[in-house]
């Protein structure tokens, strides 16, 4: 059976705590877990990571760990019934300084905002679904008017039309949310609404002080960062292509376009993505998705993206197990259409690394030779990266002993990674990994598979041969 390339992200919550659905959702195809510091506390996360790599080793799979930062809380406050009805034309009140909101006006968390919007900002609420305009700001209070009205309940959202609001991407709660994912061993850590690449710098620092090693993602969720991306991008390991908020701040129509654009220079750049928000939303409370889903995921499929997110569906949903199963089978038969078209070309390119070299090399010599399969052995990963950042129908199995390394690979697209103990001996260790693909069923006897090793052997980053077996000769080509 043909492996899926697109990985799959799951969000843990309420619908997915138990032993038996998390089990059921790993056998369906979790590639990454991704655990949401909006909500829960620090032992609630400590506890489900420990319980998906318990079922994961029990599976002899590496599954990866991805810790969510809440980010600046942009929020209006509760009300004494939990929520209103707004009509348009209604005047309405921000009260930074109001405790609990009623049908005139309602408390902000975000307490700066009264100094960073004037006469004529447009406020949208709840997504998107409420929109205001502001008349005038006076001390803690922002006058407005409802041009959209709707049922507005306890802290929804605030974004500002356009963007240009000035909150920090990382505030006190996530720099201790990022002991918290250092203290699981987080394999990724995701920050909130980063403006620049000084922000994703800043979440890396305090990664490492914290003891961590995680990877860093970029969330692409506001306008300014759009403005910013080729400075995040070089500053991150992944960005996620985050909808919801983005789409808000910067107009729905807008997002297609924006999330190509985002998936090609993230690949151009020699980085991972994730495409995320609402791509099966209907599954919260539908067993199947709708055929406008189906098409929406297929299509981050074929623009490229390492990986697809699934959020409340898992997280809240009532079918997270049919959700995950559902992301499955879209994955898989859209790459069966998709088409090769590289961001790089191969031929006039220039390399900088030798190991990049190397991965350029073996993807070339996969495309004009009939091979089965590309092993790397690897101790860090590096080379993986370059072999997956470009699109071909030869599965990658990364062998490496390194726990940690495995578990970050879980998110490259194409990338299968699995234990296999590197020794000194060069000839011992490619009979080994022709026994671990035999093993699999990934190759059979006979079959042209290609290797890259580095020596000396067992260093990091010092990928420096590529060879071409013959499974069962023992002999390079």
């Amino acid at each position: 059976m043909a492996l899926r390339k697109t990985k799959i992200v799951a969000t843990l919550g309420p619908s997915s705590d138990s032993r038996a659905v998390l089990e059921r959702m790993l056998d369906e195809g979790v590639d990454v877990v991704r655990l949401n510091f909006s909500h829960g506390t620090a032992q609630d996360h400590i506890d489900r990571a420990q319980l998906v790599r318990e079922l994961a080793h029990a599976r002899h799979r590496s599954v990866g760990v991805l810790c969510d930062l809440q980010g600046p809380k942009i929020r209006i406050g509760k009300f004494e019934d939990g929520k209103i009805l707004l009509n348009a034309g209604d005047k309405f009140i921000l009260d930074a300084q109001c405790p609990l909101g009623n049908q005139h006006r309602v408390g902000l968390d975000y307490k700066t905002l009264p100094s960073e919007v004037g006469p004529g900002t447009v406020l949208l609420l709840d997504d998107g679904r409420i929109v205001m305009r502001v008349e005038s700001v006076s001390g803690s209070e922002i006058d407005c008017t409802i041009i959209v009205g709707g049922t507005l309940s306890n802290n929804k959202g605030i974004n500002r039309q356009g963007g240009g609001l000035a909150a920090e991407a990382l505030t006190d709660k996530d720099r201790e949310d990022i002991k918290t994912a250092a203290t699981l061993n987080a394999d990724y850590v995701a920050i909130s609404f980063p403006r620049s690449g000084d922000d994703v710098r800043l979440a890396r620092s305090l990664v490492r002080a914290a003891g961590g090693h995680a990877h860093i993602v970029a969330k692409i969720e506001r306008a300014e960062a759009i403005d910013a991306l080729e400075e995040i991008i070089d500053a991150a390991d992944v960005i996620m292509v985050a909808r919801g908020d983005l789409g808000v701040e910067v107009g729905d129509a807008a997002v297609p376009g924006l999330q190509k654009r985002m998936i090609r220079m993230a690949r151009t750049q020699n980085k991972v993505v994730i495409t995320a928000t609402q791509m099966l939303e209907s599954m919260i409370s539908n067993p199947i998705p709708t055929r406008a889903e189906v098409s929406d995921v297929a299509n981050a499929v074929l623009d490229g993206t390492d990986a697809v997110m699934l959020s409340a569906e898992t997280a809240a949903g009532l079918y997270p197990v049919e959700s995950v199963a559902a992301m499955h089978r879209v994955c898989k038969e859209a790459e069966t259409v998709y088409e090769i078209n590289n961001p790089r070309d191969l031929v006039n390119d220039e390399f900088k690394f030798i190991d990049e070299s190397i991965a350029m090399a073996t993807v070339y010599t996969a495309r004009h030779l009939k091979v089965k399969a590309i092993v790397a052995l690897t101790q860090s990963g590096a080379s993986v990266l370059w072999l997956s950042r470009f699109h071909n129908n030869v599965p990658i199995y990364a062998l490496t002993p390194e726990q940690s390394t495995r578990r970050k690979l879980t998110l490259y697209r194409g990338v299968y990674p699995y234990r296999m103990d590197i020794g000194t001996d060069r000839d011992q260790i490619l009979a080994e990994a022709e026994t671990q693909l035999l093993n699999r069923g990934a190759v059979e006897s006979g079959d042209l598979i290609l290797v890259t090793i580095g020596e000396p052997i067992g260093t990091a980053g010092s990928t420096n041969t590529m060879k071409i077996i013959k499974v069962g000769e023992h002999r390079s080509r």
